[in-house]
């Protein structure tokens, strides 16, 4: 082949190339600008690509920021769960789901808050499986958020026996912090069942449990709406803790106010 057609090759490569990239929308013209900063060296140029094809808001700038979840980097693969949001929830889940068992506590944490931005169902057990086997408090605790997100009756259990201080899995006490109890409580209150009021109702009498934690459960009792609340609602309105009054105090406006 002489180089003359060589020439003429190129040439007729670069024009085609050229008519391909022109008939490109803007929008994707940009995923595949950004799709292509994930092959970079440098870190902040990854996650710089990585946040703006999240920052799209479209399916398909989420599909081009998947490989990033396997990137060696802890910061990329917290960057890339967050810009896959935009994928369909179960597509989103499916590809979250393993991260719950990263090595680091940062990674499961942030994708743990992911899961509950999908407000998928299909969540649920993950997360739920992620209370009885993680050892870290931030896990847990974004877990028990994530729960409320997604809003499904059938986190409650789970919900109920953090509330409660007990083990998932072997009704035995722990001790858990403030943030994870109060999260508990405020996630049963985001979903809404009547199923959550017998373990708010125990979390607000119990003298012994921090004042926020008794505060939310107040609050979570008010959003559920059960009758069966006032009289301990009641009882907290005598509370030496004036918030935890007016937490009780608002939480029965709410049920007078859905009172038939």
């Amino acid at each position: 082949m002489t180089l003359t057609v060589l020439l003429l090759l190129g040439s007729s490569f670069q024009a085609n190339a050229g008519q391909n990239s022109d008939r490109l929308t803007p929008i994707q013209r940009e995923i595949e600008l950004q799709r292509q900063r994930l092959s970079s060296s440098e870190v902040e140029e990854r996650r710089d690509a990585l946040m703006k094809l999240g920052g799209l808001k479209r399916a398909e700038a989420s599909r081009a920021a998947t490989p990033g979840l396997n990137d060696p980097v802890p910061i990329i693969r917290v960057t890339a769960a967050h810009a896959i949001l935009s994928l369909p929830s179960e597509e989103a889940v499916t590809l979250l789901t393993p991260l719950l068992t990263d090595k680091l506590e940062f990674v499961r944490r942030e994708v743990a808050y992911a899961l509950g931005q999908t407000h998928s169902r299909s969540a649920v057990t993950p997360l739920t499986n992620l209370l009885t086997a993680d050892k870290e408090d931030s896990v847990r605790a974004a877990a028990v958020v994530a729960l409320g997100d997604i809003r499904d009756e059938t986190a409650v259990p789970a919900l109920a026996q953090v509330l409660a201080g007990e083990e998932p899995t072997r009704k035995k006490k722990r001790r858990e912090n403030e943030f994870i109890l109060r999260a508990a409580a405020e996630s049963l209150g985001k979903i809404r069942s009547r199923a959550g009021v017998r373990p708010l109702l125990a979390a607000l009498t119990n003298d012994s449990n921090p004042s926020e934690v008794r505060r939310a459960a107040a609050t979570a009792l008010g959003l559920i709406g059960d009758p069966s609340a006032m009289p301990a609602l009641q009882a907290a309105l005598t509370s030496d803790d004036p918030y935890l009054s007016q937490a009780a105090r608002e939480a029965m406006r709410r049920l007078r106010s859905a009172t038939p």
